[in-house]
């Protein structure tokens, strides 16, 4: 016998939202507003209701919301957020025998037959109801003694159909016809989750006077800077002691001099490893002053952590069973062939000693945890094994829920999901090499409205240490503004290689797609007072985004009609400020392009035909628009964008 009672009638399926069956648990930020939706439907032609329930693990209460039919046995409801947490799900659905009667009570009545038998039915059912619903029992019991005492069947018809009796009864339900749908898992985060402003610098790199190596005290003389430019994540690559043994030299090259101080990546020497610091930054405690300084600016450090090591790291020394030896006795390098990278060793996750591997990897985090770090940029997590990162991920944030895990991973589609379903917080793109107006559109459809929107939260990123990307390279200065326009305005959480990117700089290194004089690889020296045009358009782009919360989410887009392949528009609209903006891009560097924009009057609440005002919050033009098409020119030398605020 199946266990369910026989007595359910009704059936739910194609919940949302839930990740891969509810393997994984969706995602949201706090004061997200999340529409929960099925298919529920019965037998025959009976009403059905149907309810969202919903558990806090924190607090362990249950809400109900119930749902709302649609069309076609699709019913929906939202619910906005405002706990962070793991939140648990279902779904529940039965034939509503009150409802029915009252459909059949009240077709029974305007055809003038005599309800006297139907009202008593109802009268029972009120009964029935008032013994369980022991907190309405008052109220309902009052509404039955109206209804036998009226003084016509025509006036206790009225009553029996008022809307406020069905509010009061809805909760009663027989348990034994009550159909539910499995539990699901919902993680509600912290805003920085979803909406985040990333700067990369190399602290190495952070002096003012040249010739010296940059430390921690730097970095905390340049906060102010970075804060004035408006972001609030500052991410270093590794900040621990470099490998000696084949140690990289300038470009990558395989041959070091003395001077050269090697590739941040390569972790680790005699001095120490993953939880020790380069000494020429300074201390940990330099570290706890740069962190707590940071974030009484608002900033968070980004911490990176890459899981590999150099030959020299002291993990060789005293684990060599959680690495690969190969036949001749020599530690197997990092290979993508035909490339070799001679200076770092990647873990073996098929060790036999697997579990002291990852308890210590783990403990890598704890440690910078401990440090006040409460983000992480993790460099390449998918060469990782996947469940070492669910396990990973989901024990730190068992006991630090605010922390945040971006991942670095231009990889494959699939790999890249993957690892946002085990637990990334945020990842890196292909934004940076969708160029074209068509492939943006493609790309942030298959971001917002598919079911990746409830796990992959994408970080559009213009630029890496690694990725001089060839729009760059060819497109100059005006690129630099319209990447960067483009990034902050599509995705609610951006970064930028920061000092390389507002300077301009962008010479390849011969025919590859990276920089010449790779910071990876030497110190550089930055004029940090030095006026560009880019950095001037950073600041007023991300002073736009924290003033205007219809930039604050990615999954508000969408796309308007245009005459031009050359200018994209879209529009973003926060329903809770009625922050309303419409935002069109020039997508060529060297050339003005004009068009006639298709502005959807529906989504951003405009009666059809109605005037109104926009506000262009790059140049500060205002315009009076009045109608469905708008015109639109943008000259990439002058400003490649306009951000349309509407001022109704």
């Amino acid at each position: 016998m199946i266990k369910a009672s026989g007595k359910t009638r009704v059936i739910i399926s194609n919940v949302k939202p839930v990740v891969e069956g509810g393997l994984y648990p969706a995602k949201a930020v706090i004061g997200d507003t999340i529409t929960f939706s099925a298919d529920v439907f019965g037998d025959g032609h009976d009403a059905i209701a149907a309810s969202l329930y919903i558990r806090n693990a924190a607090v362990n209460e249950v809400t109900e919301v119930p749902m709302v039919f649609q069309i076609n046995d699709f019913w929906t409801v939202e619910y906005t957020f405002i706990q962070t947490g793991m939140h648990t799900f279902w779904i529940e659905g039965w034939e509503d025998h009150y409802t029915n009667w009252k459909k059949g009570l009240k077709k029974k009545f305007e055809a003038g037959q005599d309800v006297g038998v139907e009202l008593q039915i109802g009268l029972s059912l009120l009964e029935k109801a008032a013994a369980v619903l022991l907190e309405q029992q008052a109220a309902i019991q009052n509404w039955a003694e109206r209804i036998s005492q009226a003084d016509s069947q025509a006036a206790a018809v009225e009553l029996a159909l008022d809307e406020e009796l069905a509010t009061l009864v809805y909760p009663y339900r027989s348990a034994d016809i009550i159909s539910s749908s499995p539990v699901y898992q919902l993680e509600i985060e912290r805003k920085r989750a979803a909406f985040s402003t990333w700067y990369e610098l190399f602290p190495r790199s952070a002096a003012k006077e040249p010739g010296r190596h940059g430390t921690f005290k730097d970095v905390i003389s340049l906060l102010p800077r970075v804060a004035q430019m408006g972001f609030d994540v500052l991410y270093f690559p590794p900040i621990h002691p470099i490998g000696e043994k084949n140690r990289k030299g300038k470009n990558n090259s395989l041959v070091a001099t003395k001077e050269d101080p090697g590739s941040p990546w390569a972790i680790g020497n005699r001095k120490g490893g993953h939880k020790a610091i380069h000494p020429q930054l300074g201390t940990l405690t330099d570290f706890k002053k740069l962190v707590v300084a940071a974030k009484g600016m608002g900033i968070e450090i980004a911490m990176d952590i890459a899981f590999q090591c150099a030959p020299d790291h002291p993990y060789v020394k005293e684990h060599p069973e959680w690495f690969i030896w190969r036949p001749d006795g020599t530690v197997q390098y990092a290979e993508n062939p035909p490339k070799k990278y001679e200076d770092i060793l990647p873990f073996n996750f098929e060790t036999d000693d697997w579990e002291n591997l990852w308890n210590e990897l783990k403990s890598v985090i704890d440690y910078w945890i401990d440090a006040g770090v409460t983000v992480f940029r993790i460099d390449n997590p998918h060469t990782k094994a996947f469940r070492f990162w669910e396990w990973t991920i989901g024990e730190v944030r068992n006991k630090h829920p605010e922390v945040l895990f971006l991942a670095e991973a231009f990889t494959r589609p699939r790999v890249m999901e993957r690892l946002a379903k085990a637990g990334f917080n945020q990842s890196y793109t292909y934004f940076t090499w969708r160029n074209s107006k068509k492939e943006l559109e493609e790309y942030l459809t298959e971001l917002t409205k598919t079911e990746m929107r409830y796990y992959f939260r994408p970080n559009f990123w213009p630029n890496t240490p690694d990725i001089l990307p060839p729009a760059l390279i060819s497109g100059g200065e005006n690129a630099h503004i319209t990447r960067l326009i483009l990034a902050a305005t599509l995705s609610s959480s951006y970064g930028v290689y920061g000092p390389v990117y507002e300077f301009g700089i962008n010479t390849p290194h011969g025919a590859k797609e990276e920089y010449v004089d790779n910071e990876k690889y030497e110190i550089h020296h930055w004029d940090w007072d030095k006026y560009t045009r880019i950095r001037e358009i950073m600041i007023r782009i991300n002073r736009i985004r924290k003033e205007n919360p219809a930039l604050q989410s990615t999954w508000n887009i969408e796309f308007a009609e245009t005459s031009s392949d050359q200018i994209i528009c879209y529009v973003k609209v926060d329903p809770v400020t009625n922050n309303r903006l419409i935002i069109a891009v020039n997508m060529d560097f060297w050339n003005t392009h004009s068009a006639m924009v298709r502005i959807p009057e529906a989504m951003l609440g405009l009666s059809p035909g109605a005037g109104y005002r926009v506000h262009d919050l790059l140049s500060g033009d205002e315009y009076h628009w009045q109608g469905e098409w708008q015109y639109v020119e943008l000259n990439p030398y002058l400003m490649p964008a306009h951000i349309f605020r509407i001022e109704q």
